[in-house]
């Protein structure tokens, strides 16, 4: 017998970013099967969407999630807020294609999860393993250049060798060959820093391959001063290799450039004349990450959300800390690494502009292995929906819904989804547009969202009345290769 759901009276939100229409939507096991007035099915459990909208699940563009999924598939923090599909392999490090080689994981990577947990070398076991999990949200991987770095540069402080790029390079093409979405990178971190555009470059070769829609994702050199280069920088790197653009959390970082958004995106729009560049942001201004010494001022706040060695300072700001111990936030840093921290260096208003662009798309960016995450790992898309949607009137509800389902699924080529659409697989929240509203905070961030009434994820019951099913139908999602 098959499964079948059927929505009655919902106002649909297709994710193309057109107006809302009322109507019946039937699903039949993995695919809506019918749209249409008055739909009569007998044997379908019918769900009654009476003052309710019904969009497609929301795809997370950037995240962190990559071990996680395997390691806890029901995937509360996701889940509850609508996301039915996550992009991991971000900025630069995946899980996918990583080979254990040092006794200590580099920075970034160990943002991601514990050394023991990287126990994939290609992207077929990496597929495998989250097939065997089947995890409450669908999985595509970029392949990240940090990765490869780590498996095959001989310091990971200088520019890799000839021989180690053509190691990288070799391992990326497998990689295509196994259904990765695309290759990032993450400039910024000390361990891709010294990395030359040449040598991104020579890897991101591998996506010209005239059968492969692949992308290229990053977290530029900089987001501060620097930003414009860094930005050209990208953009050579996507030309080179023919493939899309995607700036990763598009901001303008630091006191000194904030309002530099205005400079950023008319860029944006110039090279998008001759090249397919976006990007992506969340709706917070502040960021997560490691607690990075290059990073460490005093023009902004820095909240403390792990220490190793001061564990009992998580949660609290660096100067509270720094006036505590007597000394300075720069000696204060020190003393707690290695740690995490949350950044206020953004300016809202920069958030704003670059929500509101065309070109811009939606991603948490959460880290999901932080015990004190930054509130965006369980509340971005219904901030983005409630906060700045309904009450600011920043986005209009369908533009909203557009920017996290229709246009993600189209920029990471993610086939049949994104849409609610007959014959597309069935990746489908309810939700109260009147009430949806994040509820995680900087202080108390572990909380679900409000307002999401049902996920179903290929057709499957993932998520109602506030809590988890047990059912779970989340499947990997490997890069189509054209005909």
């Amino acid at each position: 017998m098959k499964n079948a759901w059927l929505f009655k009276n919902a106002n649909v939100i297709d994710g193309s970013g057109g107006q809302p229409f009322n109507s019946d939507v039937l699903i039949t096991d993995s695919k809506i099967a019918q749209i249409a007035d008055a739909i009569d099915n007998t044997s379908a459990e019918v769900l009654d969407c009476s003052g309710l909208t019904l969009a497609p699940g929301f795809i997370d563009v950037h995240t962190h999630d990559d071990l996680i999924v395997i390691k806890k598939p029901d995937y509360v923090e996701k889940t509850s807020q609508g996301v039915t599909t996550v992009i991991v392999g971000n900025c630069g490090i995946s899980a996918a294609c990583m080979i254990n080689r040092y006794d200590a994981l580099p920075e970034p990577l160990n943002l991601l999860g514990p050394k023991e947990e990287f126990i994939y070398p290609d992207v077929a076991s990496y597929r495998q393993a989250v097939t065997r999990a089947t995890p409450s949200v669908n999985v595509g991987t970029l392949i990240g250049h940090t990765t490869l770095r780590n498996n095959f540069a001989d310091d990971l402080n200088k520019p890799a060798t000839p021989d180690n790029i053509a190691r990288m390079r070799e391992m990326f093409s497998q990689a295509v060959a196994q259904g990765a979405l695309g290759m990032s990178t993450g400039l910024a971190y000390a361990n891709a820093y010294n990395a030359s555009t040449d040598e991104v470059t020579a890897i991101a070769d591998e996506l010209t391959r005239p059968d492969y829609r692949g992308i290229y994702t990053t977290h530029m050199r900089t987001e501060y001063d620097g930003i414009i280069d860094a930005m050209h920088e990208a953009f050579s790197i996507g030309a080179h290799a023919r493939a899309p653009v995607q700036i990763s959390h598009h901001k303008c970082a630091g006191v000194a450039n904030w309002g530099r958004t205005v400079e950023t995106l008319a860029l944006i729009e110039q090279v998008q004349e001759v090249q397919d560049v976006s990007c992506d942001c969340y709706p917070y201004n502040a960021g997560s990450s490691n607690l990075d010494l290059r990073q460490v001022t005093t023009d902004y706040e820095i909240l403390i959300t792990w220490s190793t060695p001061y564990p009992d300072m998580a949660g609290r700001t660096l100067k509270e800390i720094a006036q505590t111990w007597g000394v300075d936030v720069h000696r204060a840093a020190e003393r707690l690494l290695p740690a995490g921290a949350i950044y206020f260096q953004m300016d809202e208003a920069d958030v704003r502009r670059v929500m509101q662009h065309p070109s811009a798309m939606i991603g948490s960016d959460g880290l999901p292995r932080d015990p004190n995450p930054h509130p965006r790992l369980w509340g971005t898309f219904p901030r983005v929906l409630g906060h700045y949607g309904r009450e600011e009137g920043l986005l209009p509800l369908p533009t909203a819904i557009h920017k996290m389902t229709g246009m993600a699924a189209r920029r990471f080529s993610l086939t049949g989804r994104g849409f609610i659409r007959e014959g597309y697989f069935a990746d489908v929240v309810v939700f109260d547009a009147a009430t949806i509203a994040d509820v995680a905070t900087y202080q108390n961030p572990k909380q679900k969202s409000a307002g999401i009434h049902a996920v179903f994820v290929n057709g499957v019951l993932t998520y109602r009345n506030n809590e988890m099913t047990g059912s779970r139908g989340g499947e990997f999602l490997s890069a189509p290769r054209a005909n």
